[in-house]
């Protein structure tokens, strides 16, 4: 597949169509939340609802009729995850935080986000239940709602409030997660598990977080949040500081400011 344009015109309205998309899976979403769900086990504790179909369809029939020339990679489309990484690439998270979802818990979105060879250019996180709309292009700065947003100015690890997640398959990593946990819990203000990666990094990018870390992520839980984080002035890596792909199942994000003292945290 031939490299798409990255003009300022092209990538405004392939921001326009992400948008377009996400706003659908997200009604799709919010017309069933609360309701009673047909809930799939993927695993123990990791589930599929039919909400997370319902959306996935709508985002990616309209991906698929705005964009035919780019391929799509999405969460419950197994087959998709085959793609080759270097293509023109959506990444699809029809529905990041399923649990929450299917317990009321309205700490939910859609994550959708556009690759090049690999480098972010578009990206976007619909918050249905809380009506917040994150996005960003590449080298045209992050917004919420249409505002700008940027990430804190805080450079103090004690005062900073950082967010993690915990992985569905726990049993062999377990010491190294509640480890690392404790950590980093001794050094900072307080720590959050939302529940939501791609929330998550939204959040770190609009200044509600100063840093965020997890462990065993999936490509389309992270690629959407890390171009908001950059836009917003931030830094993304891996937990060990080598340069950040959502293809690695790591991520250390933050302000930039306490980046250096958290990642020996990490270890």
């Amino acid at each position: 597949m031939s490299p798409i344009a990255t003009d300022h015109k092209r990538l405004a309205a392939l921001l326009r169509i992400a948008t377009e998309a996400a706003r659908a899976g997200g009604d799709i979403l919010l017309a069933r939340y609360g309701q009673n769900h047909d809930i799939v086990h993927k695993g123990q504790v990791n589930l599929v609802t039919e909400a997370d179909l319902a959306s996935e369809q709508a985002v990616c029939s309209l991906l698929r009729e705005k964009t035919p020339d780019i391929a799509i990679m999405s969460e419950e489309q197994s087959a998709s995850h085959e793609l080759a990484r270097h293509q023109s690439l959506w990444l699809v998270d029809p529905l990041d935080g399923t649990t929450s979802f299917a317990h009321g818990f309205p700490f939910f979105a859609v994550s959708i986000a556009l690759l090049q060879e690999g480098r972010p250019l578009v990206g976007v996180v619909y918050a249905p239940f809380l009506n917040e709309l994150f996005t960003a292009a590449r080298g045209g700065g992050a917004a919420l709602n249409g505002r700008a947003i940027q990430v804190t100015a805080n450079a103090s690890l004690i005062a900073a409030l950082v967010a993690t997640g915990f992985p569905y398959e726990r049993e062999h990593g377990l010491p190294g997660i509640v480890q690392r946990l404790g950590r980093v819990l001794t050094q900072v203000q307080d720590i959050r598990r939302g529940g939501s990666a791609a929330m998550d990094l939204a959040y770190v990018a609009c200044g509600r977080l100063d840093a965020y870390y997890e462990v065993q992520l999936s490509p389309w839980d992270s690629a959407a949040g890390w171009l908001l984080v950059l836009e917003a002035g931030g830094r993304v890596t891996g937990m060990n500081g080598a340069a950040y792909s959502p293809f690695i199942p790591h991520i250390l994000a933050s302000n930039g400011h306490l980046h250096e003292a958290l990642l020996p945290l990490m270890a």
